[in-house]
């Protein structure tokens, strides 16, 4: 019911065209590959595989396709995890129809489009976690992460330092799990924006 009614309003658009419809994540997955929609309309609740896992593998099994993903939920984890997914658009299942009209063409304008609904609360999120995230990590911490970011093994930073290699894997352990990123390029990208290190460095 729910997708007759979005095909049917969207139908009355005459710049939007609907291709295709599925009932699953998976069928989603392989209609979006066969026939290379300019945009998916994805819900976070789809059977089988879920809208945010059915997003991941289109985002990587395509090129080009946009996917704008529905949800009830508006809290900033779902949004954080959607939009790592690949997704454009984030859209609360409460919005009116002109919204979600608006919502696709600005992705389709080469654009990200949050609901308002939830826009606020990730950027407020945002704030607190960025102010907080480098004051939680201690001093050793740090010098950890900016030798990591600057291509240093385990061996050399516990040389630099003079630490153990097992105390060096224990700060590495503690800062991904203090700043919620796991790998080198996540590191790095959060080190430099907060200053902590350059790509020079």
């Amino acid at each position: 019911m729910v997708r007759e009614g979005i095909r049917s309003l969207l139908a009355e658009e005459k710049d939007l065209r609907v291709i295709a419809e599925a009932g699953s994540g998976l069928e989603g997955v392989r209609l979006a590959e066969e026939l290379a929609p300019d945009l998916v309309i994805m819900d976070i609740g789809m059977s089988d595989l879920n809208g945010i896992e059915a997003t991941r593998q289109i985002t990587d099994k395509t090129t080009g396709i946009k996917v704008l993903v529905l949800s009830m939920h508006s809290d900033h984890r779902f949004v954080e995890r959607t939009l790592k997914a690949g997704a454009s658009g984030y859209l609360l299942k409460d919005c009116s129809f002109e919204e979600l009209a608006r919502a696709i063409r600005t992705i389709m304008a080469g654009k990200f489009y949050l609901s308002p609904g939830v826009a606020g609360v990730v950027a407020s999120e945002y704030l607190e976690t960025s102010s907080s995230e480098v004051t939680a990590l201690t001093c050793r911490e740090r010098e950890v992460l900016k030798l990591i970011t600057a291509g240093r093994t385990t061996r050399e930073i516990a040389d630099l330092l003079f630490i153990s290699i097992k105390t060096v894997e224990t700060h590495r352990q503690q800062i991904m799990r203090k700043l919620h990123l796991y790998t080198v390029p996540e590191l790095t990208k959060y080190a430099i924006r907060e200053g902590l290190t350059t790509l020079e460095s």
